[in-house]
């Protein structure tokens, strides 16, 4: 069962950012396995607390979004189905730490699309049937939130090939994916508790944003405690 949170098209965007802190959200899950390259926990801790800067909306990101109509046209075009928008953002009722804010439901089916545009960097090999693991573990996650019985998944590679797939629920994966969520919302977000840092960008990142600095090594306030350890191990990692 879920319940829905807000209509996007009547926020905005700053409340959509405020709407998608009370929760974790389908674009969030890959991170929560360790499976997305670009984010980490420490990384998507401090984003939920609203600690860190807003991102820097990307020529990436906004690419995605102009033509995200125009990648469910292909997938209508390529399958013979229809799809509508979907206008809400929903909460999981069983397990209210989990959001969705779906591209589109399919018409006469109990299913949804997600419509992805990339570039011809993506290692996936998409053309041979490989489906990029941040996107299969983002269609399990609104699979558990919306109830549905699949989701398809149109991809737009630019100047390269359009192509799409069903992924199917996986009760199995899915019960993994929702345990180690909690556990993440449990164990660190509500009681206010970092994850340990690592080494990746994204955690640097982070740590650079809390503690800005003057010069390379010359941090504009001193640093005490865990956040010193933090940025010092960090930092040390990446040399």
């Amino acid at each position: 069962m879920k319940h829905k949170v807000c209509r996007v098209p009547d926020i905005t965007h700053e409340e959509w950012l405020e709407y998608r802190r009370t929760g974790i959200g389908g674009s969030d899950a890959s991170t929560i396995v360790g499976l997305n390259p670009y984010s980490s926990l420490y990384y998507l801790y401090n984003d939920k607390l609203g600690l860190l800067p807003p991102k820097e909306d990307t020529e990436a990101m906004r690419q995605g979004r102009d033509l995200e109509q125009y990648v469910a046209d292909r997938w209508m075009e390529a399958t013979g189905k229809r799809c509508q928008r979907n206008n809400y953002m929903w909460r999981s009722t069983a397990h209210p730490f989990m959001l969705a804010d779906i591209d589109r439901e399919v018409v006469g089916e109990n299913a949804g699309l997600e419509c992805k545009t990339t570039s011809v960097y993506n290692r996936a090999d998409l053309e041979n049937g490989e489906i990029p693991l941040t996107y299969y573990i983002q269609c399990q996650h609104y699979m558990a939130v919306m109830g549905y019985d699949r989701m398809y998944l149109a991809v737009l590679v630019l100047n390269r090939g359009f192509y799409h797939f069903i992924i199917h629920r996986d009760s199995g994966e899915m019960e993994l994916l929702i345990q180690a969520e909690k556990e993440f919302w449990e164990n660190h977000i509500l009681p206010k508790e970092p994850p340990a840092p690592d080494g990746s960008d994204a955690t640097l990142s982070a740590l650079h944003s809390l503690h800005p600095r003057e010069r390379e090594g010359e941090y504009i306030l001193p640093l005490t405690g865990r956040a010193a350890a933090d940025l010092l191990a960090v930092e040390e990692m990446t040399r």
